[in-house]
């Protein structure tokens, strides 16, 4: 069983996290009015049973990265066993692309309900992410930031 979500947006700015340093006036961030990098998106890859996190940064939320993603969960597993993959119901989940590659390639695509995203598993590994590798970070850019993920997905294997 496997699992997909997006996790951002992710921006370039400065986050506040904690820290063990004395508690004083806090420093201020800087404003972010006009985002001259953009925003990303991490598109979130989870083996449920390996307890494996796997994803890649992407430009947008999308059926064409969406699909790419679902393509590598079903590279995990080449010797074509039927796998189910949980993920939500956003409309780039989907499309027609998506349903008819899911049908020919034995993927089961379990959609949660509205307002549920609770019950997606990845959904767990989003909150970590977010504290230990996102919250007290100044990334200078994007892939930068794209490399965070990864660092956080090493991190949890150990």
């Amino acid at each position: 069983m496997f699992a997909f979500d997006e996790f951002g947006p992710l921006t370039i700015r400065p986050h506040l996290g904690a820290g063990w340093t004395r508690k004083s006036h806090p420093d201020r961030l800087p404003a972010n009015y006009h985002k001259l990098h953009g925003v990303r998106q991490f598109h979130g890859c989870y083996s449920v049973g390996d307890d494996t996190l796997w994803g890649v940064v992407r430009r947008k939320k999308s059926a064409a990265n969406t699909l790419a993603a679902l393509k590598s969960i079903r590279a995990t597993r080449p010797d074509g066993a039927p796998i189910y993959i949980i993920l939500d119901n956003l409309s780039a989940h989907r499309g027609k692309a998506i349903r008819t590659w899911a049908a020919r390639n034995k993927v089961e695509l379990c959609f949660t309900p509205t307002h549920s995203s609770w019950a997606n598993p990845i959904e767990a590994h989003f909150g970590p992410l977010r504290t230990f590798v996102i919250a007290g970070s100044n990334h200078p850019n994007h892939p930068d930031t794209g490399s965070s993920p990864a660092r956080l997905s090493a991190m949890a294997q150990r």
